[in-house]
């Protein structure tokens, strides 16, 4: 079993009791190639967050970095990513990094837009 899947099975306490519901969710991810899958898993890990009553928070296009072809980047509207490796030997570029950093800040601001709602 992947970890990430135990981890997402173990939230079934909190699915019970409703705790997460309205809160904010998002993904981050890595993948030892280009195309090793980062959309997929973020997208798979968007499905436990939607069962949990979770808003989901990705990456906006605003984020210009996403739209870069001048080096492999990670970085999709559903979430920041990285490629890191087959042997993880890579670490994040600038632009990967930056991406990261944009997500945050725009999952504060949604998450703080939604507790000025209430």
């Amino acid at each position: 079993m992947w970890p990430d899947a135990q981890f997402l099975d173990a939230t079934g306490g909190l699915w019970v009791k409703g705790s997460l519901i309205g809160k904010v969710g998002s993904v981050f991810a890595s993948s030892n190639t280009q195309h090793g899958g980062q959309e997929s898993t973020i997208l798979s890990f968007h499905t436990t967050l939607l069962h949990h009553g979770m808003v989901i928070v990705g990456l906006p296009y605003a984020f210009q970095g996403q739209m870069r072809n001048d080096e492999i980047t990670g970085g999709s509207p559903y979430g920041a990513s990285t490629v890191a490796g087959t042997q993880g030997e890579r670490q994040p570029t600038e632009n990967e990094l930056a991406a990261a950093r944009y997500q945050g800040k725009h999952v504060a601001s949604i998450a703080y837009k939604l507790v000025m709602a209430r």
